[in-house]
């Protein structure tokens, strides 16, 4: 399989500054990979280096004459930036030129745009946004994260369905432990939507583990691979989950720094602290796929530095290689002649 990925070059709270060294190091690390890094070819030209015969015919690029602000109206840029470098990016996947595209662009208008472009899966009504989350055990994987506000019991077993195919992927798992997301574990507990969501996931073949509270997202006493709940609710928890983080590591900065004592106990505690970080860092865990699309598309972070967007570019080639489309939209037909049946 081919391993070709279009990169939004302009896309980002940094841009070209952040998305060209990054796609560069990328290419460096895989003799395979192929790169499209679309945007304002003049500027792009000035930012790379002057000889690129290093990566010989596996660095190209797609001009762009427009590029969607971060603030921008989704509205807006799907009607009015038809030859923004995030569409043309989505374009060049739907054409067959790239398997995947990467974007530290506006969310929303990503999401938009990738939808109209690509379309959907058949029997996937809406795209869900998942990403990886340090835990206690290594990590685990939630959507949808903020792609769709008000979800049916419906929409969460779809996003259960194409979470494990995901995730199956990803992490080499035959069958992942698939949560829900709740207020408790009890089967009581929760609102018609989740108990609903809860039936539709226990009565399929996935491996379902019943109810998680949100202590599993990091912390949980057990294991859990996926876990499934509507955007409102993971865009919440993913947000306090990262403020949470800041909080840690700016109170550690502080205390560590408050005197000459605390500086020496800091130096002493460096190797620890060192590795604490290294394990929560954000960069490392960056890149959100936007499942139920027939295209790849992944998003990552707006303020992503180098290492981060490489992060996101590694995590597209990983999917291309496991051919997730095609596994999830093969799952979903899989499921939907079994309910015809029954």
């Amino acid at each position: 399989m081919s391993l070709t990925i279009s990169i939004d070059a302009m896309g980002g709270d940094h841009g070209p500054q952040v998305t060209i060294p990054a796609s560069l190091d990328c290419l460096k690390n895989n003799p395979e990979l192929k790169l499209i890094l679309v945007g304002n070819e003049t500027i792009i030209q000035q930012l790379l280096p002057k000889d690129l015969t290093v990566f010989q015919d596996r660095l190209t690029i797609q001009h762009a004459s427009q590029y969607v602000e971060m603030d921008e109206s989704p509205s807006k840029a799907l009607k009015n930036k038809k030859d923004s470098s995030m569409r043309v990016a989505i374009n060049l996947v739907r054409d067959g030129h790239a398997n995947a595209c990467v974007s530290a662009g506006n969310t929303g208008a990503l999401m938009a745009t990738a939808r109209f472009v690509l379309k959907m899966i058949p029997g996937i009504d809406r795209p869900a946004i998942i990403s990886t989350l340090p835990s206690i055990h290594g990590h685990t994987h939630m959507l949808d994260l903020g792609a769709n506000v008000d979800c049916t019991a419906e929409h969460l077993f779809q996003f259960a369905i194409m979470g494990n195919e995901l995730v199956k992927a990803l992490e080499g798992i035959d069958n992942p432990k698939v949560g829900l997301l709740n207020i408790g574990e009890e089967d009581t507990k929760g609102n018609e939507q989740v108990k609903a969501a809860a039936k539709l996931i226990e009565n399929s073949s996935l491996n379902y583990i019943g109810y998680v509270e949100g202590n599993s997202l990091n912390a949980g006493p057990i294991k859990v691979d996926l876990i499934v709940t509507d955007g409102f609710v993971g865009n919440v928890a993913l947000k306090s989950i990262e403020g949470a983080a800041k909080m840690i590591g700016t109170t550690l900065k502080e205390a560590f720094g408050k005197n000459i004592f605390t500086k020496i106990a800091g130096l002493i505690a460096s190797p620890v602290l060192k590795l604490f970080k290294q394990r929560i860092d954000p960069r490392l865990y960056n890149g959100a796929s936007f499942l139920g699309l027939r295209g790849l598309v992944i998003k990552s972070h707006g303020g992503a530095d180098t290492l981060a967007f490489k992060t996101a570019i590694q995590l597209a080639e990983i999917e291309v290689k496991n051919d997730v489309i095609r596994k999830i939209s093969e799952q979903v037909e899989k499921i939907l002649a079994h309910r015809e049946i029954a």
